[in-house]
């Protein structure tokens, strides 16, 4: 499949995000809890979640306006967002 003629787009939106440690599962209070570099609190995270982004170390949770929460493997987020502030 060649997808090289589809228009092209720029992403200029602000998102909170913040790069993952390590990913703790088999909890007893939550399916799972996502630990952040810098010291931020671990983010506890469901099964549906880790089955439908499949995130991994080094990677980036991602908060959009909206509520709606993803994740983004480290370059591709590297490569579209630049750090505005600390929090």
């Amino acid at each position: 499949m060649n997808l090289n003629g589809l228009p092209r787009y720029r992403c200029h939106k602000e998102v909170r995000a913040v790069k993952i440690q390590r990913i703790d599962t088999h909890l007893d209070t939550v399916d799972a809890v996502v630990v952040p570099e810098d010291g931020f609190a671990p983010i506890p995270v469901s099964a549906r979640f880790l089955w439908k982004h499949e995130p991994e170390a080094g990677g980036y949770l991602v908060l959009y306006d909206d509520g709606y929460v993803s994740y983004s493997p480290a370059e591709p987020f590297e490569k579209g967002y630049s750090l505005i502030d600390q929090a």
